[in-house]
């Protein structure tokens, strides 16, 4: 069968748990997501995890640590980042035909968020890094994270922007007014979350991060965090802004997008036709969007693209985006 590689495949630690629990004010209600099943499958990386991959037809996971990360944190973040990284690197020289990893980082500490990038790449033989947009009030495309992208840049790796909930005094305004689990849900899975991700990418094409660093890639879930199926309006963006390119160009330069377990034929072929065969990628964004039976190996047989197509959106472009060979 066709390799399958899914990139969007979380896990959570008791020492990222416990800091959460001392930054709750932070977070905000993001830790009443993580109970029950879930929370047992996010702790869990063995025997359950490898059998309910083979369950749903899932060959390789990248592993990140899940939302919101190490943003929320201080300083501490930075020790806790080298040891998170540590324990995902370890879990893949174990098992390497089954997993691989995405660096977490200390983005409250921007030069060492870059320093721990090249450590992870380097050192560790991390993919990349998963970012969650914001750190507190601080956009993404910051000044202090430009040192981020030069790093992302120069190794050649992907970062991937990951949602997570928007701040209180947005949630207050737009995602408040019904009961605490339906505001909880609006502000995060429900939309929230796609928005101040989709809007994480925006920023960094009008900050002109892509004209300052035009190699550098992006990952985004949920087929683009709705921003793909803008891109017309987007577009309008080019009478004011003076960018480099027309905005569309940077999406189909420095964008990539995966599915996060959406299997949405129509998406699929949305994304295809915005920004090609060779810019979308696999994922199931386990355990959230975690289905019992071959649904995800279904999905891609079901698909209506070429063979060669179909083997970009597996695996091969993964391989080709980190130059790795997962055969």
């Amino acid at each position: 069968m066709m390799k399958l590689v899914a990139i969007e495949e979380h896990f959570l630690t008791e020492a990222v748990k416990d800091e959460w629990r001392n930054y709750s004010d932070q977070d905000g209600p993001t830790q009443k997501l993580h109970f029950g099943e879930i929370e047992n499958r996010l702790d869990e990386i063995g025997n359950t995890r490898l059998r309910l991959m083979d369950e749903t037809g899932i060959d390789m996971q990248v592993l990140s640590l899940t939302s919101p990360s190490l943003h929320n944190l201080g300083t501490e973040s930075v020790a806790l980042a080298t040891l998170t990284n540590e324990y995902v690197a370890e879990i893949v020289r174990k098992t390497p035909d089954r997993f691989q990893g995405f660096a977490a980082l200390p983005m409250a500490v921007p030069k060492e968020a870059a320093r721990e990038l090249k450590r992870s790449v380097e050192n560790l033989g991390l993919k990349g890094a998963m970012v969650c947009g914001r750190t507190r009030e601080k956009n993404l495309d910051h000044k202090d994270y430009w040192e981020l992208f030069d790093c992302a840049e120069t190794l050649g790796v992907p970062l991937f922007i990951h949602p997570q909930i928007p701040q209180k005094a947005v949630r207050d305004v737009y995602y408040s007014g019904f009961d605490e689990l339906t505001n909880l849900a609006f502000s995060t899975f429900g939309l929230g979350w796609h928005y101040e991700a989709g809007i994480q990418f925006v920023r960094l094409v009008l900050a002109k991060v892509f004209d300052q660093f035009p190699n550098l890639q992006i990952i985004l879930g949920h087929w683009g965090e709705v921003i793909l199926f803008y891109t017309e309006r987007l577009a309008s963006l080019n009478r004011v802004t003076k960018l480099d390119k027309p905005f569309i160009d940077y999406v189909r330069q420095n964008l990539h997008v995966t599915a996060s377990g959406m299997f949405s034929h129509s998406y699929l072929q949305r994304s295809v036709d915005i920004i090609g065969a060779d810019r979308i990628l696999f994922s199931t964004d386990y355990p959230y969007q975690y289905r019992p039976g071959r649904e995800a190996r279904n999905f891609l047989e079901a698909i209506e693209l070429s063979q060669e197509d179909k083997e970009k959106f597996s695996f091969a472009n993964w391989e080709r985006l980190t130059g790795i060979d997962t055969k």
